[in-house]
């Protein structure tokens, strides 16, 4: 979107919309999910000739100066760590283009508020 080529009006009402579209801050969660599967070496067993016994889903969080931090996700929380993650990134789109728009509406000269 370009916002350069949209009245105050719109930008703030846009703003608005963003705004009341963002996820509840309690719903969120920095990170990603990686899905791995895994051979297990037993010669005679099925993950052998196949991908492997899996899915098993790993969710992993960046940390400060560090590696990333793994940690184990059950099937059963998979679909919840997803959403929560999806949220993060639906929070952080909105937040980048707020901060955009708040950007022109200064470059103008124009109230923020």
């Amino acid at each position: 979107m370009d916002i350069q080529h949209l009245s105050s009006a719109a930008l703030r009402k846009r703003r608005h919309k963003l705004a009341r579209g963002l996820p509840p801050i309690e719903q969120v969660l920095r990170g990603s999910l990686i899905e791995t599967y895994k051979r297990c070496g037993r010669p005679n067993c099925h993950c052998m000739n196949g991908p492997g016994h899996g899915p098993k889903r790993y969710l992993s969080i960046p940390q400060p100066g560090g590696r990333p931090r793994r940690d184990y996700v059950p099937n059963n929380a998979y679909p919840h760590a997803a959403q929560l993650i999806a949220n993060f990134r639906k929070l952080r789109d909105a937040l980048d283009e707020i901060g955009a728009i708040n950007a022109e509406l200064l470059r103008r000269r124009e109230e923020i508020g």
